[in-house]
């Protein structure tokens, strides 16, 4: 086997400026694959611009949260807050699940709609994935495989990075201190994680590795070093926030702002280019079409 990588831009479809990192790191960077919003401000600019790069995987990045639904908020109440949008984070959307307050019915009506959206604006989907990772709990990850096998895609997100120490140590000591707290979070999701794996298998899904995760919003050279050098045997999938900001992100409530031009410059970056050629990474899709190997072996 070798060691293949997807390398995902999460938020597509948010804003234009977004929309304008994710395509300039894959024309110009080593980025193959992407995560596009159904219902988002900027969603139909991302169509629009997607179709003319064939060579770019697309998923849906489903989402509960952070966001207004495709259906009728009357035909969601259980997802929706007061303002009739879904709940502001992911942290009351789990804790209203945990109380039995998520119609999980709800839940699988309004994600098969985002789904079948992307699907009729011409989006061959090739993964599922969700915005803040609230298919992390278990049962909304079962829906969420659930209409993965529905709809014939082959590839869902489990939202668990397995890491070491080594990978911590990376970066500057700011950087380190969010990649450590984030690594705490993380590893309280190792029991759903585990639960969401055998549900996955039990489906004949894949589920790539995932990394990128406990790096989120500091990502940086060191810490992209380590976390390449460390990849296995397989598929594993890079998860990456790169972007441009424009005044319409700065009005989201995302906390993640000037690191979505670092990430950008880092995405296309000769120096990124040459790890990938010189630890022999293939840079695939995630349904394992090769994009843009050829692009990477002037640097060898």
């Amino acid at each position: 086997m070798k060691r293949r990588l997807v390398v995902n831009a999460d938020d597509l479809g948010l804003t234009v400026g977004v929309n304008d990192g994710i395509f300039e790191a894959h024309d110009l960077g080593i980025l193959t694959s992407a995560s596009l919003f159904a219902n988002a401000p900027a969603t139909a600019d991302a169509i629009r611009r997607a179709e003319a790069r064939p060579s770019l995987g697309v998923g849906a990045h489903l989402t509960l949260v952070d966001g207004s639904p495709v259906l009728p908020s009357r035909q969601v109440p259980t997802l929706i807050a007061d303002d009739g949008r879904f709940r502001r984070s992911w942290k009351p959307f789990i804790v209203a699940c945990l109380q039995g307050r998520v119609s999980l019915v709800e839940v699988k009506e309004e994600l098969t709609a985002q789904i079948e959206q992307l699907q009729r604006a011409g989006i061959a989907l090739t993964h599922l994935d969700t915005h803040k990772h609230v298919h992390a709990y278990p049962p909304v990850f079962g829906v969420v495989a659930a209409l993965a096998v529905r709809f014939g895609i082959a590839a869902v997100r489990v939202p668990y990075e397995r890491w070491s120490r080594a990978l911590l140590s990376a970066g500057e000591p700011g950087e380190r201190r969010t990649a450590r707290y984030q690594a705490f979070l993380n590893a309280a999701m190792w029991p759903w994680a585990q639960r969401n794996y055998r549900t996955a298998a039990s489906l004949a899904l894949r589920t790539p590795r995932l990394i990128g995760r406990i790096h989120t919003g500091v990502l940086s050279t060191p810490a992209l070093r380590a976390m390449l050098r460390a990849t296995t045997d397989g598929v594993t999938e890079l998860m990456v926030h790169p972007g441009h900001v424009d005044d319409a992100l700065r009005h989201t409530s995302t906390r993640l702002l000037r690191s979505r031009e670092q990430e950008l410059d880092l995405l296309c970056s000769m120096e990124t280019r040459a790890l990938m050629v010189g630890e022999r990474i293939d840079l695939i899709r995630h349904d394992l079409s090769h994009t843009v190997r050829r692009s990477l072996r002037h640097v060898s």
